[in-house]
């Protein structure tokens, strides 16, 4: 199938539908209290706290506020713990265990209270997930992990076997799937325009195309180098997670930064997007190479993501890899043009799990391994939090081992060869499984 790309516009489809940016600091303070470094969800929700609570504070980032993921995802939220209660109780102990998922769910059911007790202007609701099984086999380990999480995590939820699928999700490519009721979808964007405001009206200085450089200890805190001048600051936050450079090598080694890739179709008809999204929840499916998709906040466009290539590439160039991929799932979309391709670069631990903590006495937050709208947002709250002293802020992240691989620098030279593996099982569990049905 070919696709058109002549008018495909290479910018996510969110920044289109974003009110005048505020006004930001032109130049950076020479002295702060607290200095954070990125101003995606992690960073801002810091300030938001720091500033509130009287200290002084300065944000600073490579590039303009929200460049990053912040603004490119797919606005999907969800409990952000992917391993099961099971794995993390076989490594941890029970306890560990379930303190581990129970941030997961805390992060979630503080992010709405947090957009809701603000106001905040994203588009936010309360829509649920529908999680889609690609293979009969996987369908049957959904539900039975579906009734594990009720009974043992009190994680609503409940089974959709094919018979009824359309109920939820207008498609006979997939074999059932398990709802999540209370997962959530954002305008991504909107949501980032918002936090930068918070920040902005607590007394935070906000400033772009001021990348850093270097951190110094010093006897009274940090010295740090940015494009725009010398900072000394009392402490450092680093809230940087898939943009991680080598200002801070250690937590580099422990970050694998992946391209995650988003296309946008033109405008659909009403009946279209009714069809396919007929409780307006946003989808994800079992493949190990998940595809991630759901209908814009205005309900005109269907927002489609994944990894379609091993090595990163031009988003233009996965585009109609991506349109085909969709087109398998939503047969009717097959005539259906492109109108926006992008992506942003989220970040892996190898153990699949958020990490938080200081380092050299730098506090951090990162690794949210694809799942970060509301685990980025809570972190961060969590961050500035120790930051002030408050004993709240602790987590259940904070004393664990925070991993590497001998030889890791931060370049994942593993990563093509492991997506092309996992791309080709799904398609062949999917092929398979498609005609066996």
């Amino acid at each position: 199938m070919t696709v058109d790309l002549t008018d495909i516009r290479r910018t996510p489809f969110w920044h289109e539908q974003l009110p005048a940016a505020p006004e930001l600091t032109i130049a950076p303070p020479e002295t702060v209290d607290v200095l954070i470094i990125g101003a995606g969800y992690t960073g801002l929700n810091a300030a938001i706290v720091t500033a509130r609570g009287g200290l002084s504070t300065l944000v600073v980032d490579a590039e303009d506020p929200g460049f990053g993921c912040s603004t490119r995802n797919g606005g999907q939220i969800s409990t952000s713990v992917k391993p099961s209660l099971a794995k993390l109780t076989e490594k941890f102990g029970s306890d560990k265990a379930q303190a581990i998922r129970g941030e997961g769910k805390q992060a979630l059911e503080w992010f709405g209270m947090f957009v809701e007790g603000e106001g905040l202007n994203c588009d936010f609701r309360r829509a649920g997930r529908y999680h889609a099984a690609h293979t009969p086999q996987h369908y049957e380990v959904l539900v039975r992990d579906a009734e594990t999480m009720r009974l043992k995590e009190g994680i609503e939820c409940f089974p959709v076997p094919r018979s009824e699928q359309r109920t939820e999700l207008g498609t006979d490519s997939y074999f059932g799937g398990v709802v999540y009721p209370k997962h959530c979808s954002v305008h991504p964007a909107k949501l980032h325009r918002e936090l930068l405001r918070l920040a902005i009206d607590a007394g935070a200085k906000i400033v772009g195309k001021s990348a850093a450089t270097s951190i110094e200890r010093t006897s009274s805190g940090f010295k740090v180098q940015t494009a725009k001048g010398e900072v000394r600051a009392g402490q450092v936050i680093v809230a940087t997670n898939g943009y991680t450079t080598d200002l801070m090598p250690w937590l580099r080694r422990r970050i694998i930064p992946i391209g995650s890739y988003i296309i946008a179709t033109e405008e659909l008809p009403q009946s279209i997007v009714d069809e396919l999204f007929p409780t307006d929840r946003i989808a994800s499916d079992t493949c190990k190479v998940l595809y991630y998709y759901r209908a814009t906040p205005d309900r005109k466009r269907i927002a489609f993501g994944g990894r379609v290539r091993a090595a990163e590439s031009d988003p233009v160039a996965s585009a109609p890899l991506l349109h085909h991929h969709m087109c398998r799932i939503f047969p009717s979309l097959a005539g259906t043009k492109i109108s926006h391709a992008w992506s942003g670069t989220v970040a892996y631990s190898f153990d699949e799990l958020p990490h938080t903590g200081h380092h050299d006495g730098v506090h951090y937050a990162v690794g949210y391994c694809g799942s970060g709208v509301s685990m980025a947002s809570y972190l961060g709250m969590r961050t500035g939090q120790k930051v002030l002293g408050l004993p709240e802020g602790q987590t259940a992240f904070d004393d664990m081992v925070h991993p590497t691989r001998p030889l890791y620098t931060g370049k994942p030279w593993f990563l093509p060869a492991a997506v092309a593996y996992y791309r080709w099982m799904d398609d062949r569990q999917w092929q398979k499984a498609g005609r066996a049905a």
